[in-house]
């Protein structure tokens, strides 16, 4: 996927955003044994790959990656989870998304996860743009961006030309 549009990150920067997101994990959960990283879609799921790849050569917790389908058009519609819901019982779970925009996604992943008694759910971002609309906060992040409503955030992971783009 190729962008257009003002480059906020490259590659490099997104990797050290990772690292220092994946320290900031292991500092709030260095007493756990096994965390659980669910990455919400795609680019959630690639997120959450490379921070527990990170957190794991830091730390000697055990992660364990989740992915989450939710349809963020119409979120009230089924939260779908590749794991059964129940190995997260007493456990940490850390939600990552690319983008935080308007909080939805990130409230509803959050409520699915409380249908277990889990010990901890913190949640996680690539950016967070500020135009929250729920209760739910980015516990670590990777930037924070003051954008309009009208401008974009794209989270571009792979292909020629990876990073943050505003357009």
């Amino acid at each position: 996927m190729k962008s257009t549009g003002s480059k906020i990150k490259d590659l490099n920067d997104i990797h050290s955003s990772i690292e220092r997101i994946a320290y900031q994990i292991y500092e709030c959960n260095f007493e756990e044994d096994t965390l659980f990283i669910a990455g919400i879609g795609e680019k959630g799921k690639i997120l959450s790959s490379l921070i527990g790849k990170s957190l794991g050569s830091i730390s000697k917790i055990k992660v364990k990656l989740l992915t989450l389908n939710i349809d963020k058009k119409n979120p009230l519609n089924n939260v779908i989870c590749d794991k059964p819901l129940s190995i997260l019982k007493n456990n940490s779970v850390v939600v990552v998304d690319d983008v935080l925009n308007t909080g939805s996604t990130l409230i509803y992943a959050v409520s699915y996860f409380l249908q277990v008694p889990v010990k901890s759910i913190k949640t996680a971002v690539m950016v967070n743009r500020n135009h929250k609309k729920f209760p739910v906060k980015a516990d670590f992040k990777g930037i924070s961006l003051a954008t309009t409503i009208n401008e974009h955030i794209s989270v571009i992971l792979d292909g020629p030309d990876p990073g943050i783009f505003l357009t």
